[in-house]
């Protein structure tokens, strides 16, 4: 169970993990190693699965960023495990989420082209079996990106 000291921690490491266990401490009000035997807990019991640099897409000229709203043809759990395997192995798709409405996934893919990503589009969707269809959104400006989940106490 989640105490206050641990929402606080845990979302100052969700805006900037990098900085120090003094740094952190002072912010939580706890000692160095307080906050050291608090993150280790997170790390034991799966609560923070990884750390990561987040990258600024905008400094890149040529990155492409795109959201694909995809439809499938098929749904049965074996077409979707297939579809989700292809998405999982692909190294430009950034985010998958299963929706429901019109669309059966919402997919975030980063390539460094619109070649690129015409290539990734073809072999993700144009040419899968199960896909009934996909649109593409490109995204002109980030305008807020986050990874941050909210935390419950208690």
């Amino acid at each position: 169970m989640l105490d206050e000291l641990d929402g606080l921690l845990l979302a100052e490491l969700q805006r900037d993990s990098s900085r120090t266990l003094r740094e952190l401490g002072e912010v939580v009000g706890l000692s160095p190693s307080a906050v050291q035997r608090r993150i280790d807990r997170y790390r034991t019991s799966g609560l923070i699965t990884r750390e990561v640099a987040v990258l600024d897409a905008g400094l890149s000229a040529t990155a492409v960023l795109t959201i694909c709203l995809v439809t499938l043809r098929y749904e049965s759990d074996q077409h979707h495990a297939e579809v989700r395997g292809r998405l999982l192995a692909a190294p430009e798709v950034q985010q998958v989420y299963a929706v429901s409405g019109d669309y059966d996934y919402v997919v975030v893919l980063a390539t460094a082209g619109m070649a690129e990503y015409r290539d990734a589009g073809r072999r993700l969707f144009q040419n899968a079996p199960n896909i009934q269809r996909y649109t593409t959104l490109v995204v002109f400006d980030p305008i807020k990106t986050s990874t941050a989940l909210p935390v419950t106490i208690g």
